[in-house]
């Protein structure tokens, strides 16, 4: 029994409830189950004091479900009375009160009397106390797709209905009926810490924190109100950078002030979410029935850590961006756990007829691609930008821009950050906190167009007619997806480090700090870095590293099954953070997995089968494959090491691991600086050597590995392979700019001959991955060649660059096999400058001096290069 039934406070008078009230109870207690929150709230109150309850909206339904959770928590009841100046009355009041039977109208004032009656029995009676608890009712606020269609039109939201909706959402939606208890207020308290306030004002000052705290609740539980559109609309046209935005403009373009007025509220219209609780709740009621048909199962990793760090804050969750499903899970499976679906940045090209209104009312809000040369459309998308992040809504966007073709994270565009960040500093109220998402999936939807776009197709416009089209899609099975939860950024640590009096920084839109874009540009990494940290392995990621290293994309079973078992076991070995997770099945249960979901075939034979995955198949394996390399990275540079060296000395694997680790790491967003980088390689060369892959000797100074038709020397070769292609594309743009010779080429020039050289290599050696030939990564490369000062522009917007680049050429003769190197040299376009790479000699491998640092020869490069040019 707890000790709360009855009071202790001779105020309080345990009555019986009428007659009426406990039939009404009996009659609704088949339709409604309570789920308590917490689950034990007799732990929130003193025992000392009377207890009164509020409740946000006035009505006989409220007032039941509220004495039925308190009688089955062993709390007071409210039907108690309590003696209060003038009368008695029940222990339970509401805000807000329905004047009339059936169709009343709600008064606001209504706890004004109720609140004066309790503070005036405090003043009359120094000893005594009350405690006021908050309890929050909600009827249906997330029906499951069991609960029917119907139910979904009357889940709760921020609209005030009537008794006979109320009845119905109780009859559908009782059995999700949640009862939130708040800690108590105490009213002594409360008067002694006003004691300057008369008791009006403080009536009117106590219903007013019970308003708030009631409409904080609920957005936390059901998300803020943003149903009337046309009220943030008309807050982002009245901030003073639009109506300046908007004069001005009459001012440029000639046009009467009430014009440019009109083409404002346009824009503020065509961004604006038009967000609507019913729909949200009728989307996902549509998309559990569809994730049944397109998915085996929908996992999360990680989500109490992110649901613990963000009360309090303002959360952006930042996705990778693979599939137009993206967005849609992300947001069904936060509503579905109980947290509020963030408003989403969307391409306007999705705002279709009929899909866009559906999008824009489950909280998607529309952006064109560029605001270049339109003022006024950027003035108004970041003040609505401004009103989202002030009102505390949470947002989803996309910092790589657009769906990555290849299965690897995209460099980031940052304006959105930018947008954010400028936003919370012009009203710092509230921390913003980025929840980084990985995403990782067994099969794509758009993976054909995919293939496509990489070899040439132009990408397809989206229309509706083309989303029926996809429809077909739906006939297949996509296997399992997972959503897995990355370490979030705060904002405010990131700026006090860079820059401590930040929130000085003036208001003003106009005005750019000079810290702003680093500060953008560290976040962005991070996001991108921290979502890489968070990756899923799942089966058909092992299989694509294991056979698309292999040069007809096959294995034997017994091959393939020590791969899968070497690859899960340095995964878990050396983990690269506490936040990726593995498949649990084991190499056998992989092999079955990918042949049930049409990735790979078996060929009987004899002599063992042997599992083999076929022309386009592969193709779109190599994009699984790139989901995780950035966890194989360090593995493959080691055992990249021993392609074409049987022996090699440890400190030369180490020092050329630092040469090439700035590329590695800015095409792979990996976590480690260059000291990092090499402990995690020592410690992957001391896994292959407890593994028997390679040899140590000469104090472990020396490593070597088996013969090359050693069990080992094929494990080091399938898993060096994962990276070869990268490695050939450094080798490519390094050898064309070499080739050309210097003051020849621009940077645009440069990444058009890397692309054409890659491209015809990939059809000479029936390369199965598109992403080879990639501009992006190759400009993704030359950006980093410039960024370690080995090459630079020139006053004619030529590329020119240092001896340094000589020598990774020539140091790629470590790594790369000499008839890979030729047929580059062959294919890569260049003039009358054609050099002989291999005539002078590469890094000794066994030599323990053979590389110096990439630093090292720029700083001598540079000092030689002002001494020619001061």
């Amino acid at each position: 029994m707890s000790e709360f039934p009855m009071s202790a406070d001779p105020h309080v008078h345990v009555a019986r409830s009428p007659w009426w009230f406990k039939l009404l109870g009996r009659m609704l207690e088949p339709w409604v189950r309570i789920k308590r929150d917490p689950a034990e709230p007799a732990a929130l109150l003193n025992s000392g004091a009377a207890v009164c309850y509020a409740i946000e909206r006035d009505g006989t339904s409220d007032a039941l479900i509220l004495e039925r959770a308190c009688r089955e928590a062993g709390l007071p009841s409210p039907m108690q009375l309590l003696d209060l100046p003038g009368r008695r009355r029940r222990s339970v009041f509401s805000l807000s009160r329905r004047h009339g039977w059936l169709f009343g109208r709600t008064d606001a004032r209504g706890p004004r009397e109720p609140i004066g009656q309790l503070i005036r029995a405090i003043e009359d009676d120094p000893s005594r106390d009350i405690q006021v608890v908050p309890v929050s009712i909600y009827v249906g606020r997330a029906p499951n797709r069991e609960s029917g269609w119907f139910s979904v039109l009357f889940a709760e939201n921020w609209l005030v209905v009537g008794r006979f909706r109320r009845m119905l959402a109780l009859l559908l939606n009782g059995r999700d009926t949640v009862v939130h208890f708040s800690a108590p207020v105490s009213l002594r308290n409360v008067l002694e810490e006003s004691r300057g306030l008369t008791p009006e004002r403080l009536t009117r000052k106590i219903a007013r924190v019970l308003r708030t705290h009631f409409r904080r609740i609920r957005a936390a539980v059901i998300g803020p109100d943003l149903s009337h559109r046309r009220t943030v609309v008309d807050a982002v046209l009245n901030t003073e950078p639009v109506r300046d935005a908007i004069a001005a403009t009459a001012s440029k373009e000639n046009i009467t002030l009430a014009k440019a007025q009109r083409r404002a509220r346009d824009f503020a219209l065509e961004i604006s979410a038009d967000y609507s609780h019913p729909v949200v709740r009728s989307t996902s009621f549509l998309l559990s029935n569809f994730w049944n048909k397109l998915y085996d199962g929908i996992a999360m990793h990680h989500f109490d850590k992110a649901r613990a760090a963000a009360p309090g804050h303002e959360v952006v969750y930042v996705p990778c961006h693979r599939s137009h499903t993206d967005y849609l899970l992300l947001s069904y499976q936060l509503h579905h756990s109980g947290v509020v679906p963030p408003h989403i940045a969307a391409g306007v090209n999705l705002n279709l007829p009929v899909v866009g209104p559906i999008l824009r009312r489950g909280g998607a809000f529309f952006l064109r691609r560029s605001f270049k040369g339109n003022a006024l459309y950027s003035v108004v998308f970041n003040e609505y930008l401004a009103q989202l992040v002030d009102r505390g809504v949470p947002l989803e966007y996309f910092i790589e821009g657009g769906r990555s073709r290849t299965g690897r994270l995209l460099a980031p565009r940052a304006g959105m950050l930018a947008m954010t960040l400028r936003a919370f500093l012009r009203a710092p109220r509230r921390p913003v906190m980025f929840q980084p998402v990985y995403i990782g999936y067994e099969k794509l939807m758009e993976g054909k167009s995919y293939i496509g776009e990489l070899s040439g197709k132009p990408k397809e416009k989206e229309s509706l007619l083309g989303l029926l089209r996809g429809l077909k899609v739906l006939r297949q099975r996509y296997g399992h997806v997972t959503l897995n939860f990355g370490e979030p950024i705060l904002l405010t640590p990131m700026l006090d480090a860079a820059a401590p009096n930040w929130r000085e920084t003036t208001a003003d839109p106009d005005v750019k700090p000079e810290w702003m874009s680093s500060v953008v540009d560290d976040l962005a990494e991070r996001i991108q870095v921290n979502i890489n940290r968070a990756a899923d392995v799942n089966p058909i990621n092992l299989l694509a590293l294991a056979l698309l290293a292999t040069p007809k994309h096959a294995m034997a079973e017994n091959d393939l099954l020590a791969q899968l078992e070497l690859s899960k076991a340095l995964f878990q070995e050396l983990p690269y953070s506490d936040r990726v997770t593995i498949t649990p099945m084991n190499p056998q249960g992989i092999i079955a997995y990918g042949e049930q979901m049409g990735w790979i075939r078996r060929v009987r034979h004899p002599l063992g089968d042997v599992l083999v995955t076929d022309g386009e198949q592969a193709v779109l394996l190599s994009y699984f494959r790139n989901n995780v390399l950035h966890l194989n990275a360090a593995a493959a540079w080691v055992a990249a090491c021993f392609l074409n060296n049987r022996r090699m000395s440890r400190s030369s694997v180490l020092r050329l691991g630092r040469i090439i680790y700035p590329f590695i790491q800015g095409e792979l967003f990996l976590p480690w600086d260059e000291e990092g980088f090499a402990a995690q390689v020592q410690d992957t060369i001391e896994f292959f050597v407890r593994r028997g892959i390679l040899e140590a000797s000469a104090e472990g100074r020396v490593l070597e590995r088996g013969p090359g038709q050693d069990d080992g020397a094929y494990q080091l070769r399938v898993i060096a392979r994962s990276m070869l292609q990268a490695f050939e594309r450094y080798y490519i743009a390094i050898a064309a700019l070499v080739k050309n010779g210097p003051h020849t080429m621009s940077s645009g020039e440069l990444e058009t001959a890397c692309t054409l050289t890659a491209q015809r290599l990939s059809l000479l050696n029936e390369l199965s991955a598109p992403e080879f030939f990639d501009k992006a990564l190759f400009r993704g490369f030359i950006q980093k060649l410039r960024e370690a000062k080995v090459v630079w522009t020139d006053p004619a917007g030529k590329l020119d660059f240092s001896d340094a680049l000589e020598d990774m050429v020539r140091d790629a003769r470590v790594i790369l096999a000499r008839e890979v190197r030729h047929s580059i040299l062959k294919i890569t376009p260049g003039g009358e400058n054609d050099r002989d790479f291999d005539a002078r000699p590469p890094v000794d491998p066994d030599d323990g001096s053979a590389a110096e640092s990439l630093h090292d020869r720029h700083v001598a490069n540079e000092r030689e290069r002002h001494e020619k040019h001061p």
